[in-house]
């Protein structure tokens, strides 16, 4: 291969990279600015001697907060469930086996 393509090719899955990292970064700050908003508002809507610590208080953050740690780890540790150069063996399976004939 050439050492052009190669090159190409490290920095396009570098820039992927970047993009999901990017993406998961936009993902926790609108979490986090969304959630304290929504604390603000029930806690203007508390009744008088009512305390915060209600479960339905905590429901969006809770489950919100699965997905964004399922998000986190998808970005951050896909070599854990797939194993290192996953998707580049992938792609040289795929490319495979669309050189064979159909049959």
């Amino acid at each position: 291969m050439a050492p052009n393509f190669i090159e190409n090719d490290r920095y396009e899955r570098a820039a992927k990279r970047v993009k999901r990292i990017r993406g998961f970064y936009s993902h926790a700050v609108v979490y986090v600015v969304i959630n304290i908003m929504i604390v603000i508002i029930n806690i203007q809507n508390l009744g008088a001697g009512e305390t915060y610590f209600q479960w339905h208080n905590f429901i969006t953050l809770i489950f919100w907060g699965i997905g964004l740690m399922a998000h986190g780890l998808s970005v951050f540790m896909p070599n854990i469930i797939l194993g290192k150069d996953w998707e580049e063996r992938k792609i040289k399976e795929l490319m495979e086996k669309d050189k064979k004939p159909w049959k």
